[in-house]
């Protein structure tokens, strides 16, 4: 397995662009099978589950063309097998996304329970409880969700119980190609539910409401091809702005979308960092000690559970006590006892974490376990003193494009160990 060399202690300076959403990519590409027309989307980051979900197209029967530029274009002129095996999407959260297509497009679908980072449950059945109100008929067996809509899906009004961003995906994408009026109640704010909206009305979909909690699709027979930007990865700018906060740089993030991380720059603010925004840019610089602020992960537009980890390494360097509470995901504190092995002073009460800064923290060899904890363990061995040896970096590789290089850009001193 890869491995991350680091030695800690250098400011972070200079400029780094920001990629494409790989949250945003995923659905999107699962988007493209609804369509016999070819679909080009724009701004792919070239990712490890970006080449899992390219893999389960071309299984699915589509061809899938991708160029250096990020550009990828897909081709569904037909639906060979509507199958997500488990040998292709094993380490992959969202298999499920390939749900609501397959079945809206074949009538028929058959996907292995997500795979991925173990950091909670994420509940299917909160898909198979939504295309089962449009009318699939959904059965789980053999770490299988079976479904079938032998006569097409129907159209219905669904509530989520709880605010689910792959559910709201699928069932919007399902919902598109189903006959009458589908209205989501409780549904997904994020802006990756905005844009794969944006991507399915440019296909010919009739759709109110996303980024709202109430979204209602009119349902089209059929849906032709697109050409679509998607927008800037949120996770990769707020992880970004992050590093150059808590090595105490002057870093300015291009490419990037603010209005999507105002929730992080308050905090930010509050904490002490100088933070400047402009349409598509952030800049981050010292500005004196860090203080410990309080945070509470929250559904959109609040605080993001995807930066949670890499706010928690911040609060390591902020003088006083923060408290950090995660409400999206159970198991989103494994990175902390890896904090501990280099010196910050946490400790775990149920969802909450106390962190007692300002930590000096040393060098030491860490594991990750899973994507964010990674981003986490990286910043921290960033402003560590001495060498840090982060194992099992594919995790980052899942989700964030040329990290390395960026930082080393920026005047990291990070290193790929095979």
């Amino acid at each position: 397995m890869d491995k991350f060399l680091i030695r800690g202690g250098a400011p972070l300076a200079g400029e780094v662009q920001t990629s494409g959403a790989k949250n945003s990519a995923l659905p999107v590409l699962a988007a493209s099978l609804l369509s016999s027309e070819p679909v080009t989307l724009r701004r792919i980051p070239q990712v490890r589950d970006i080449g899992t979900m390219q893999k389960l197209l071309r299984y699915n029967g589509a061809t899938v063309d991708v160029d250096d530029s990020g550009t990828v274009r897909v081709h569904a002129a037909t639906i060979a097998n509507p199958e997500a095996p488990y040998e292709i999407v094993k380490t992959m959260r969202a298999s499920s996304l390939v749900l609501g297509p397959l079945v809206a497009r074949t009538g028929r679908a058959r996907v292995s329970m997500p795979g991925g980072c173990a950091i909670g449950a994420r509940p299917i059945n909160l898909h198979v409880n939504a295309l089962e109100s449009l009318g699939a008929r959904i059965h789980q067996e053999h770490g299988y969700v079976e479904a079938r809509a032998d006569n097409g899906l129907k159209g219905g009004k669904i509530k989520f119980d709880r605010i689910t961003v792959t559910g709201t995906e699928d069932l919007l994408m399902a919902a598109v190609l189903a006959e009458g009026e589908t209205v989501i109640d409780n549904a997904a704010r994020e802006p990756e539910v905005v844009d794969v909206a944006n991507l399915l009305t440019q296909m010919g979909a009739k759709i109110e409401g996303a980024g709202t909690s109430t979204i209602t699709v009119q349902g089209v027979s059929s849906l032709k091809g697109a050409d679509h930007t998607i927008i800037p990865d949120r996770i990769e700018a707020g992880t970004f702005l992050i590093a150059g906060a808590i090595t105490g740089g002057d870093v300015r993030i291009n490419g990037c979308n603010p209005e999507h991380l105002m929730a992080t720059i308050d905090l930010m603010r509050q904490a002490g960092s100088l933070i400047e925004t402009g349409e598509d840019w952030m800049h981050v610089r010292k500005n004196g000690q860090l203080r410990s602020v309080d945070m509470t992960t929250v559904e959109y537009p609040g605080f993001a559970t995807d930066l949670q980890a890499q706010f928690l390494a911040l609060m390591t360097q902020a003088e006083g006590i923060s408290l950090i509470e995660e409400t999206i995901f159970e198991n989103r504190f494994m990175h902390v006892p890896e904090l501990g092995r280099m010196g910050a002073k946490i400790r775990i009460e149920g969802r909450r974490a106390i962190v007692a800064g300002a930590s000096k923290l040393s060098g030491a060899p860490v594991t990750c376990s899973d994507l964010r904890a990674s981003a986490s363990l990286i910043l921290a061995a960033l402003v560590a003193e001495g060498e840090s040896l982060v194992d099992r970096v594919y995790h980052v590789d899942r989700g964030y494009e040329n990290l390395e290089q960026k930082l080393a850009g920026l005047g990291a001193s990070i290193t790929r160990v095979a």
